[in-house]
């Protein structure tokens, strides 16, 4: 049986285009078939976990049951009660197999645990998101059928972007008119084109062919300070390069997919590049993570600190749990020193980035603000998060500790 990853080759492409034409012919006409587009998914999913990797799609399907009767089981609960020990114990219910599946490869020599899959990160973050949302009250009415289509939406279902629940219902339950669709239409094959001009052209260059010859030089332009060489600054701007190209090139095949099925998945990366300052980065890389972070876990830290009163001043507040929220994501990359120490890289940047702004503030008058200001403070944002994809990369692991 043929495999693929998902947009890895132009054959995927082909079946993808072929796939889609009915249910755009359908869409153009106001008709939305849930049961083709389920037939399509369905098949995509085996074309991604079937095959060779046989294994991952039992996994896939264990865990797909797994959440279902936690976050339907929480729903009927939620109905008449509201138990806080309650939640908490089914949320760490929900994200128990991503947390093994991250911690063992720190605790076996590297070997990957046997209930991962391909995108299992990115489906806890959805079930996690639909429990909370379900007992915040904002959604009411979960439907199994939904939340299925919801969490195995292939387009979606490798990396992201995190669509909401509700948000995807909307998409799901409508069918846009005919002039809508248009637009989507336009934009979706809009973003399949500059997604290959990104990961096909740009990141194979930057990833294929550079980058491999930067990490040799570096490796043997060992011995100065802390094995810093012009090779090693090369590849950090590269590797740079090549994790955003890469990225955003399958974001936006994914995004650009759905688009082309009516599903309006939100973008997830708005011109990084161009941030005055590591906050504003984050709200435009990676966005859909980012702001399921805030949402999910910074907020509700922030809130459940004040609650509580565990610090005096809401600065204390919001720096503890910057730190917290991007050492969790550092962890979530994985259990290694240089993914946590990428994550606590962002929090302290964060920190000192809120510390910056409410001084700037305050001293508005004497802190000169025009275009010469704004472009050195994108130059130093940008190398800023280049240092910080360098941690990310794990080449320092390897140039330091491989001998």
């Amino acid at each position: 049986m043929l495999t693929f990853e998902p947009y890895g080759n132009p054959t995927y492409f082909a079946l993808l285009g072929v796939a889609l034409l009915p249910l755009m012919i359908g869409l153009l006409y106001g008709k939305r078939s849930r049961l083709y587009e389920t037939l399509v998914s369905i098949f995509f999913l085996v074309l991604t976990f079937g095959g060779s990797k046989w294994t991952q799609g039992v996994a896939l399907i264990i865990y797909i049951l797994y959440e279902v009767v936690l976050t339907w089981g929480y729903a009927v609960y939620r109905r008449n009660h509201n138990s806080g020990p309650l939640f908490y114990l089914m949320v760490i219910l929900a994200i128990a197999p991503l947390t093994i599946v991250k911690v063992t490869p720190a605790v076996e020599n590297g070997q990957a645990s046997l209930i991962g899959f391909l995108g299992v990160s990115y489906l806890t973050f959805r079930a996690v998101q639909t429990m909370m949302e379900t007992r915040d009250g904002t959604l009411k009415n979960y439907n199994i059928m939904t939340f299925l289509q919801f969490m195995l939406f292939f387009p979606t279902i490798s990396s992201g972007p995190i669509d909401r629940y509700r948000r995807f219902e909307a998409d799901y339950r409508s069918v846009p008119d005919r002039d809508k669709y248009l637009g989507m239409l336009q934009k979706g094959i809009r973003y399949l084109f500059v997604g290959f001009m990104y990961k096909f052209i740009l990141a194979y260059y930057f990833g294929t062919i550079l980058m491999p010859k930067l990490q040799l030089m570096a490796m043997h332009s060992r011995g100065g300070f802390l094995d810093i060489s012009w090779p090693l600054i090369g590849y950090m701007y590269c590797y740079s390069a090549d994790l955003f190209f890469d990225f955003a090139g399958y974001s936006l095949f994914a995004v650009g997919t759905s688009y082309i099925m009516g599903i309006a998945t939100p973008m997830n990366f708005n011109q990084p590049w161009r941030s005055p300052n590591i906050k504003d980065f984050w709200n435009r890389w990676h966005i859909t993570l980012s702001f399921w972070f805030r949402d999910f876990i910074y907020m509700r830290l922030v809130f459940w600190f004040m609650k509580h009163k565990v610090f005096k001043k809401p600065t204390t507040t919001a720096n503890v749990t910057y730190i917290i929220n991007m050492l969790i994501m550092g962890f979530w990359h994985g259990v290694t020193w240089y993914y946590i120490t990428y994550g606590l890289f962002h929090g302290v940047a964060l920190v000192v980035n809120d510390t910056w702004l409410r001084y700037k503030k305050k001293h508005r008058q004497s802190i000169p603000h025009n275009k010469f200001t704004q472009v050195f403070a994108i130059f130093l944002t940008a190398n800023l998060v280049c240092f910080s994809f360098l941690i990310f990369s794990g080449i320092l692991d390897k140039i330091w500790f491989l001998k």
